[in-house]
């Protein structure tokens, strides 16, 4: 996600209450918009892939198409190694590597494939012209980024709003940009992307029944006091521990509302290489 010339901090982190969070995700409830234009058989390159289950999802799907994912982690590579192998996904690899400087050719995949990856770059357009080359001509490029100032929920919650007070605060600091989800379509210009070969949507997450609602709430409070957004919000001077213990008590408290829901909006592009 990195590099020299692109000194990138991930906000999150990979504390386990990431992690928890990323292995949730599937083909199904993260890329959908995608899911219509693939062809199995097609080889698709995943920019960010984390512990890899969408990735190897869409692996499934893309079969015996060849699947690559990539991240800058090297302890996360492991864990999405490590997935593979105990799925049996035998089309799909993964391989630490830099998001402005991906180690594969001109025109390598049919698709590339970036989730909830350009809000924490500092240079999005440099990165987007860096998919589009490693995309086939015709090939697609997709992306979903949230977007936390269109989040909402209920019922009202000062510490809530304090939280994405801070996740603003935090994101700025480090040079990222909490509300991608709405600048992707103009990040896709940007880049050079031909506009008649641009699709853009959005989609949602919604927590809203006990079990998601405690789950979403959990790794949240999780995340506010143990992971490397909290470490940064203090590095930063933005918070101290005591306020952080605040915010996930206020996560907490949401969790155990009987009406509580919450909606994640993201922002989604599938652009023509």
């Amino acid at each position: 996600m990195n590099s020299p010339t692109h000194p990138d901090v991930y906000t999150h982190g990979h504390h386990e209450s990431v992690l928890r969070s990323h292995r949730w995700r599937t083909a199904e409830n993260s890329a959908g918009y995608l899911l219509p234009v693939l062809v199995p058989g097609s080889s698709l390159l995943d920019v960010g892939c984390g512990p890899g289950s969408v990735t190897i999802d869409l692996a499934a799907r893309l079969a015996p198409g060849r699947v690559v994912g990539v991240d800058t982690s090297a302890a996360v590579v492991e864990i999405a190694q490590k997935a593979a192998a105990d799925t049996g996904a035998a089309n799909v690899t993964f391989q630490v590597a830099d998001a402005y400087e991906l180690p594969f050719p001109d025109d390598a995949f049919d698709v590339v494939h970036a989730h909830q990856v350009l809000q924490h770059l500092t240079d999005p357009v440099t990165a987007l012209r860096e998919m589009r080359r490693v995309t086939r001509p015709g090939g697609v490029v997709a992306l979903r980024d949230a977007d936390y100032s269109g989040m909402t929920w209920y019922p009202p919650s000062t510490g809530l709003d304090e939280w994405l007070a801070l996740y603003h605060e935090v994101t700025q600091a480090n040079g990222a940009e909490a509300n991608a989800g709405r600048k992707l379509l103009s990040w896709v210009h940007e880049a050079g992307f031909d506009p008649a070969g641009v699709v853009p949507g959005a989609g949602t997450w919604c927590y809203a029944t006990p079990e998601d609602r405690a789950w979403w709430a959990g790794l949240w409070a999780d995340r506010s006091v143990a992971s490397d957004f909290a470490r940064q919000a203090i590095a930063h001077g933005l918070a101290d521990e005591v306020g952080l213990e605040l915010l996930a008590d206020a996560w907490r408290e949401w969790g155990d509302e009987p009406d509580g829901w919450f909606a994640v909006l993201h922002g989604e592009v599938l652009a023509r290489a």
